[in-house]
């Protein structure tokens, strides 16, 4: 069966060695009637009874197995005789049999959906169970039962939140996951103003008052949402990478910025692991830096790429750089940008392009370091590599446009390197930015003499530098007749005609005809729509007005976002946040909104759980003391109308301890109650503490006047043997 054989054909051979009382054999038997009793309902059912027996099992390994296979039979005959087993198992006294019992409501629950409201009785049972590992699989079954029943965790929570620290690391992965959406829908965002004393030095007897000073306005955390943040932290040292992953959506989706610095050491950590880990962590952390990139730039040497880095992980170690560049020394600036500048020019093509635009990334971020970037792609511009020059140009072209009037020299620069650049995008981008800049200047401009170099070779130009070249003598001529063209001020016809003829005269008009007339006759039927385009917008010279506005409008600045930009959105560690969507992935459930303040459920229904501790602690005392049982009132637990046993509730019974209880009497004879008799014992062992004393006193006395009275005697004799008096 190991192997993929199919096996059905023994099911009734194996199924009668379920009542074998060998452990072993019983579970080789559970195993093959797990996988095969879905085929074979009739033949299961026979089982049944047997199986029912093992629940009464002096092991609890026996139990458990029990309750397991009655509710991993998928036959919905049986729902009933799964439903009592759970019951039963629930009210174990062992804490495995309860776990087995809370992994299997979901199971319950599948084949006879009826039993919904047992169930959930069931299941907020064991919730509170006071066995860590039960009540982690119980939020387990919660988690796939009901996870939107929030009611039935508000008089667990803290409990929750003090057991996460001894769960195993799945059942963490659960808690964390329904406390996150939990804190949500019950604790609202709340925000408080932040105020400062402006004169703090006036006196204690002024009668200045201070000055209230508004600093903004900070988080303001619930109490009780401070409880579980305060109990992530030692969970970022587990071992398994999933738990870390999921403190950080706890403290990415619920706690303040400040918070978050608490996570830049653990995920960082995980670079060191394998390649999966490492995408996740990656993940993580970009979704992160896209809005917090401070507290990772403390650790911006674990993000540099390494030869053995596969492609998916080099290009998240970039994107992180580039994130973080900002808010890093100028040593680690330095050290950025040189790795940059040194994977531009590697054999990977995809590691070219990736790291040329980084640079970018990061002169845009950056304004300072914009011009050494700018330096480095220069640089870049005069390589043999076509791929990384046409990259370059790109991202120069952007930076350019960050601020135009300050790179006229590089803009004379880019147009020097046409006569060695042949890649068709980079030429296309160079000629589309010499157009740009063709009306500043009018001193220096170089956009004229270009267009006139550019005319010499048009036919042998691709397809993307015609219709820049095209475009830029569309300029040029443009920003020549906004320059002489003549005033709106009243003159005559004659001078306005002689103006349009110079115009047309001219070498810029000239040299327009000539670019259009080839333009004309291209094999491109988009360029020659282009070109009857711009004849029909400039060709009347004395109104330029249309023209202007669609050739030289002024063009909004380029952004290049991160490539991830758009997935801080989406819940940290899902799915759809590693593929970066979440239209297509089956299954994905946003986190829902903070709650609002009048809808958020009244903190009291959390202290729920700690008022019936109390009330059952109450209730054994009661029960002792009506008992007697003095081994109870010695295990140094408080008595019923003990100080200790405080009754805050019922000031009557308060009442009652101070004024003390009036002796009942019952066959006439007074009833002496339990503190009665501990008293009457304590004096009792006084009592014969004090006559054992006096017992020893009297002993010692005796023997006192006897060791006197030897003394005396051999005096008297030493004195007969002198002859002398005593």
């Amino acid at each position: 069966m190991s192997r993929g054989t199919d096996c059905s054909e023994f099911f009734a051979d194996v199924v009668k060695n379920v009542a074998s009382p060998t452990l072993e054999i019983k579970k080789l038997v559970y195993i093959y009637l797990l996988r095969y009793a879905e085929s074979e309902p009739d033949l299961a059912l026979l089982s049944i009874n047997t199986i029912q027996k093992a629940l009464n099992d002096q092991n609890q390994v026996v139990r458990a197995m029990a309750i397991r296979v009655m509710s991993g039979i998928r036959v919905p005959v049986i729902s009933q005789i799964v439903a009592l087993a759970v019951k039963r198992g629930v009210t174990d006294m062992s804490a495995y049999v309860r776990k087995c019992a809370a992994l299997a409501i979901p199971k319950c629950y599948k084949l006879d959906p009826t039993t919904m409201l047992q169930l959930t009785e069931h299941l907020s049972t064991l919730l509170g169970d006071k066995s860590y590992y039960v009540v982690g699989a119980a939020v387990m079954a919660f988690l796939e039962m009901c996870p939107d029943r929030y009611d039935l965790i508000h008089p667990h929570y803290r409990s929750l939140v003090k057991m996460l620290i001894d769960m195993d690391e799945w059942a963490q992965l659960a808690v964390l996951r329904l406390l996150t959406g939990y804190a949500r829908k019950s604790f609202p965002l709340k925000k408080r103003r932040r105020k400062k004393v402006a004169n703090g030095d006036a006196g204690f007897y002024s009668d200045e008052e201070a000055e209230i000073e508004s600093a903004g306005k900070v988080d303001m955390l619930d109490p009780d949402l401070e409880l579980l943040l305060a109990a992530c932290p030692p969970l970022l040292q587990s071992r398994n990478s999933a738990v870390i992953v999921a403190v950080a959506r706890v403290y990415r989706h619920l706690a303040p910025p400040e918070y978050l610095t608490k996570l830049a050491g653990p995920l960082a950590s995980l670079l060191r692991t394998e390649v999966d880990k490492q995408h996740i962590a990656l993940i993580s952390i970009v979704s992160i830096a896209l809005e917090y990139p401070q507290p990772f730039s403390a650790f911006a040497t674990h993000f540099l790429v390494h030869h053995l880095d596969p492609p998916h992980i080099w290009r998240l170690k970039l994107e992180v750089l580039t994130l973080i560049f900002p808010f890093v020394d100028t040593h680690t600036k330095n050290l950025i940008l040189s790795e940059l500048e040194y994977f531009a020019q590697g054999y990977d093509k995809e590691l070219v392009k990736e790291a040329v635009r980084a640079i970018g990334r990061c002169a845009q971020s950056e304004t300072r370091n914009a011009v050494r970037c700018l330096r480095v792609l220069l640089r870049q511009v005069e390589s043999s590599d076509e791929t990384l020059v046409a990259e370059s140009l790109t991202v120069i072209r952007h930076i350019i446009q960050q601020k135009p009037t300050a790179h006229s020299k590089t803009v004379i620069r880019l147009a020097k390197a046409l006569d060695t650049t042949t890649n068709p995008t980079a030429r296309a981008s160079i000629i589309w930015l010499v157009g740009e800049f063709s009306g500043m200047d009018d001193g220096n401009n170089v956009a004229a003499d270009t267009l006139r170099i550019l005319a010499k070779d048009f036919p042998s130009e691709s397809d993307q530098a015609k219709q820049q070249i095209v475009l830029l003598a569309a300029k040029v001529y443009a920003h020549h007749l906004n320059r002489i063209r003549p005033s709106p001020s009243g003159q005559d016809d004659t001078n306005g005609s002689d103006s349009e003829d110079e115009a047309r005269s001219h070498p810029i008009a000239l040299l327009f005809s000539y670019i259009l007339l080839l333009a004309r006759y291209d094999m491109s039927y988009d360029l020659r729509d282009r070109a009857r385009l711009y004849k029909s917008l400039l060709a009347n010279p004395s109104s330029t007005q249309l023209a202007t506005l669609f050739l030289l409008a002024p063009k909004p600045t380029p952004q290049a976002p991160s490539p991830s930009y758009g997935r801080q959105d989406l819940t940290l560690g899902s799915a759809a946040m590693v593929l970066g969507k979440n239209e297509s992935i089956r299954g994905y459930e946003p986190l829902p909104d903070w709650i609002s303040i009048s809808r958020a459920p009244s903190p009291s229904l959390r202290e729920s759980a700690a008022t019936e501790g109390n009330t059952s602690k109450g209730t054994l005392a009661a029960i002792a003391i009506g008992s007697g049982t003095k081994g109870s009132a010695r295990s140094g637990s408080p008595a019923f109308g003990s100080p200790a046993f405080g009754s805050p509730k019922f000031p009557q019974l308060d009442e009652t301890r101070e004024t003390g209880p009036a002796p009942s009497k019952f066959n006439g004879k007074v009833e002496t109650s339990l503190e009665d008799f501990l008293a009457s014992d304590d004096d009792s062992e006084e009592e014969e503490e004090e006559e054992e004393e006096e017992e020893e006193t009297e002993e010692e006395e005796s023997e006192e006047e006897d060791d006197d009275d030897d003394a005396d005697d051999e005096d008297e004799e030493d004195a007969k043997l002198l002859g002398g008096p005593k």
